[in-house]
């Protein structure tokens, strides 16, 4: 009920912000609100050593999956320290239409030989099932190596995960607290950094607004309360569960 939740103010997305124009921007105008963005969680390299260790070839494989643009930039940047010269022949599989663009600052693009998906890695699985013959790296983070993906080990595809670089937490020394209405979290890492940096976070008032499985599980641990999960029934997106959420709260209390 909307006499239950109080009037939001304010927003912190624990994300970089948009450089272009994006729907928290429209929420921030019509509800006359405060959001500030700050990454909880940055990437880092790893050395040549810590990927020599994993004992991948990267030749070995004619395929690569990638789900983001930090494991691409990460990938042709393990293959230059390397000396490593991807094949022409490489083929490429993209999670969404957006990281197939950004393949045109590493390669000569050619469409024959790059495949999307629909924004989402289940998408993705039946456009590589039809190269079942092919050998998959798939570049990633530490987090995302040692989590199971489930689509893929269905999948029958012969993969290889290759850690290309980390996920850390940030320092946010300098925010002092987390006193907004809502804090906003993508990733499990983003709750661990919210401990490292706030090991005294006592949630009170504080809603939640939560993406993913994973993340929802990492607040329940730390014995904190989820407000707004994502995805769910009503709001496929973050922007749009915020936006249902603060239209009820806000409701009469302008």
């Amino acid at each position: 009920m909307a006499t239950d939740k109080k009037k939001v103010k304010s927003i912190l997305i624990s994300q970089p912000k948009p450089e272009v124009k994006s729907p928290y921007a429209a929420i921030q105008k019509k509800y006359k609100l405060k959001i500030d963005y700050r990454p909880f969680i940055h990437v880092e390299e790893i050395s040549t050593i810590e990927f020599r260790e994993q004992r991948i070839s990267i030749l070995n494989h004619d395929s690569v999956i990638f789900t983001s643009k930090h494991a691409m930039d990460h990938y042709f940047g393990m293959c230059e320290k390397l000396r490593i010269k991807v094949p022409d022949y490489t083929k490429y599989f993209c999670v969404s239409e957006a990281i197939a663009h950004y393949l045109q600052n590493f390669i000569t693009f050619r469409k024959r030989k790059v495949f999307t998906g629909e924004q989402s890695f289940a998408s993705l699985i039946p456009v590589m099932q039809k190269h079942s013959d092919s050998k998959f790296i798939f570049p990633c983070s530490d987090v995302l190596k040692n989590r199971p993906n489930k689509s893929l080990e269905e999948s029958n595809l012969d993969y290889t995960k290759a850690q290309m670089y980390k996920v850390a937490c940030s320092d946010l020394s300098d925010l002092k607290d987390v006193k907004y209405d809502i804090l906003v979290f993508f990733s499990p890492t983003g709750i661990k950094s919210l401990f490292e940096n706030f090991p005294e976070f006592v949630q009170g008032e504080t809603r939640l607004a939560v993406f993913g499985p994973t993340t929802v599980k990492s607040v329940k641990d730390h014995n904190l309360r989820v407000d707004i999960e994502v995805p769910n029934k009503n709001a496929p997106s973050m922007s749009m569960a915020l936006e249902q959420y603060i239209k009820e709260a806000n409701k009469r209390r302008r």
